[in-house]
Order: C-alpha cells, then sequence, then structure tokens
C-alpha cells in the first residue's frame, strides 16, 4: 500500500475510534454500536455521502457520529425525544410547535402568559390557559360577573360592574335621577320620574288638575 493511502487509512481509522470512544462513554440513552463483527474498508465509497462527520466503513454503509442517525447519517436525534410534536434540529436541541418550550418541547408556554392565577395547561397538544372560576378569556383577562352587568355596565372584576353615569347598583339596573322625583314618583332611567296619578312633570311635582 502507497505510504499516502497508508496515512489516509489511519486517519479514518483515528476518526472512528475517536467516534467509538466518545459513543462508548456517552450516556446509557444514547444509540448503542454493534461490538462484534465490525469490518472496516478504507476504499470504501458511500452514495450519498455520509453526513455531520459520519464515517465510510463499508460500501454505502456510514457509521454515524453521536446524535445522528440514517443510512447516510442525515437526521437528528435527540435524548430525550423531543416531546409534543417538537422536531429535532441538532443533537440536544429540539424545534417546539407554538405552545410548547424547553430544550424538549417538555414545558407548556401561553403566548402572552395567564393572568389573574390562570394555569397554562396542555388540551388535546394545543396550549390554553386554565381560568379560575371568575375569570375567563384565553389569557383569563375577562372577569365574570354572575348577577350581569346591564344599561350598559361593564363587569371589571369577579362581581364588580362598572356603571355607566346615571345608573348604580352590583348590576348598574338603578337609574340615577340628579334630583329627586317628588310625590312617590319613582326614578326610571337616568333623570327621568315615572310618576304617580295625579301628578305629572319631570319631578312629578305638578298635580293635574280634575275636570
Amino acid at each position: 500500500m502507497a505510504l499516502s493511502g497508508l496515512g489516509s487509512a489511519l486517519l479514518l481509522s483515528s476518526a472512528l475510534l475517536l467516534a467509538l470512544s466518545g459513543l462508548c462513554t456517552a450516556r446509557s440513552d444514547a444509540p448503542r454500536g454493534v461490538a462484534v463483527g465490525f469490518v472496516f474498508d478504507p476504499k470504501a465509497k458511500c452514495e450519498p455521502p455520509c453526513k455531520h462527520a459520519g464515517v465510510c466503513i463499508r460500501n454505502n454503509t456510514c457509521y454515524c457520529a453521536k446524535g445522528y442517525e440514517g443510512e447516510s447519517c442525515q437526521y437528528a436525534n435527540c435524548y430525550p425525544k423531543c416531546k409534543n410534536g417538537g422536531a429535532c434540529l441538532r443533537p440536544g436541541k429540539c424545534r417546539c410547535p407554538p405552545g410548547f418550550g424547553g430544550r424538549y418541547c417538555h414545558k407548556v408556554t401561553c403566548q402572552g402568559g395567564c393572568w389573574n392565577g390562570g394555569e397554562c395547561i396542555a388540551l388535546n397538544g394545543v396550549a390554553k390557559c386554565n381560568c379560575p372560576s371568575s375569570w375567563t378569556g384565553s389569557k383569563c383577562q375577562e372577569a365574570i360577573c354572575p348577577q350581569g352587568c346591564r344599561n350598559g355596565g361593564v363587569c371589571v372584576a369577579p362581581g364588580i360592574c362598572s356603571c355607566p353615569e346615571g345608573w348604580l347598583g352590583g348590576a348598574c339596573h338603578t337609574a340615577v335621577c340628579s334630583q329627586p322625583c317628588l310625590n312617590g314618583g319613582k326614578c326610571i332611567s337616568p333623570d327621568k320620574c315615572r310618576c304617580r296619578p295625579p301628578y305629572s312633570g319631570p319631578r312629578c311635582e305638578e298635580r293635574n288638575k280634575s275636570h
């Protein structure tokens, strides 16, 4: 064998030994090589060529570096495996789908977070906020008023309505008249009285004359 051929073979053999030694010192969950029947041909050709530092040990047979697999070592593998539909980009690095994060896509993440004590959970593979009983909405941002908010009122906190001008009460159900209704009249909407007979007028201040 020519000196250059011998040097090339020694170089490949050294690279292969390094790969094998790296494999032997790998964690227990890493892929294991075959310990017996190993044959290395320095003249072997692999088509397509071995990728990611893989070594062509026989014709069209690649020995893959740690962290890669496939016929030509074209696929990265992750240990532990990527969870929740994540894809392994390179050894130990997962690309996570929306709603998941962490090195192995094992953490559930809700975009924008969950407010008001909500908890981010995975439901049927989708990240969503699990809200306390008094809150709702995609981020638990909407308060719940069991009594409802009437007359244009807005629920701003659990059980608390913010009422427009002219209305009061827990459900914005009580009208406000800037001047009280007289003679038994009742305020039925902002500054509007419903009068009892025989009274009339804006404040029920006028007594109707009988004919």
